[in-house]
């Protein structure tokens, strides 16, 4: 049978939020305590009220986790939201500007699904939701190691959902198009303002705008049938 247990519907569920201290993330966050369930924001930067994580470093993660297990019991649902965001040509671009980002934005991604997917197969029942972003379909100017790493979390899903899926552990993406938050605020002026005069919308999106769909992804029967898939809040600057 590869039906959820209707059971584990009878409590709150168990989330974690990768980079869940701002933007989309707390967006996330909030909404899923906003609906009953039990929340734990992993955040690097440590603020009240979170536990403390490098999502590049593997010895970081582990131990985040782990603070996590302790706190909530189990982990039935995890978002990874955890981002990086830099702005510079390929021609000028450093390898430690490449790698960096390629760490916390994909890597980060690989070592969070490794913590948590073992433990959700073996109770047969789990949601991970990957942030990604619409760059990862598109591309984007000066963005090439960015939207390397959102492709590649997209792949990384479509194929961990294949892993998973009979096991009713539910894996896909969510690929925002440009959303008002902290992680923008490098991104020069001039490359803003001319992403929003090409948005069908003319503007940017707000973090509480994405989270809904995080909320379906996760959600009992509405996310059910969604396996690998990519979901795209994205003002209309992509239609797949």
């Amino acid at each position: 049978m590869n039906n959820p247990d209707a059971s584990r519907f009878a409590e709150s569920r168990a989330v974690v939020v990768t980079g869940g201290a701002s933007g989309i993330g707390k967006a996330i966050a909030d909404a899923f305590t906003a609906s009953g369930d039990r929340v734990a924001v992993l955040d690097r930067s440590g603020m009240a009220g979170t536990i403390a994580v490098d999502v590049s470093d593997e010895a970081s993660v582990r131990a985040a986790f782990a603070a996590a297990r302790s706190e909530l019991g189990t982990i039935d649902v995890l978002v990874n939201s955890a981002g990086l965001l830099t702005e510079s040509p390929l021609e000028d671009m450093t390898l430690a500007m490449w790698n960096e980002t390629i760490a916390v934005d994909l890597t980060g991604v690989f070592l969070c699904c490794r913590e948590v997917v073992g433990a959700m197969r073996q109770q047969r029942w789990g949601r991970i939701i990957n942030i990604a972003s619409q760059l990862a379909i598109k591309g984007g100017t000066g963005l090439s190691h960015y939207s390397a790493a959102k492709a590649g979390v997209v792949a990384l899903s479509k194929a961990l959902a294949l892993e998973t899926a009979a096991d009713n552990v539910l894996v896909n993406s969510i690929a925002p198009g440009p959303i008002e938050t902290p992680l923008v605020d490098g991104i020069s002026e001039e490359w803003k303002a001319a992403k929003r005069a090409g948005l069908p919308l003319l503007r940017f999106g707000l973090p509480a705008e994405v989270a809904p769909t995080a909320l379906l992804l996760a959600s009992d029967p509405g996310g059910n049938l969604y396996v690998g898939q990519t979901l795209g809040p994205n003002s209309g600057d992509v239609m797949p």
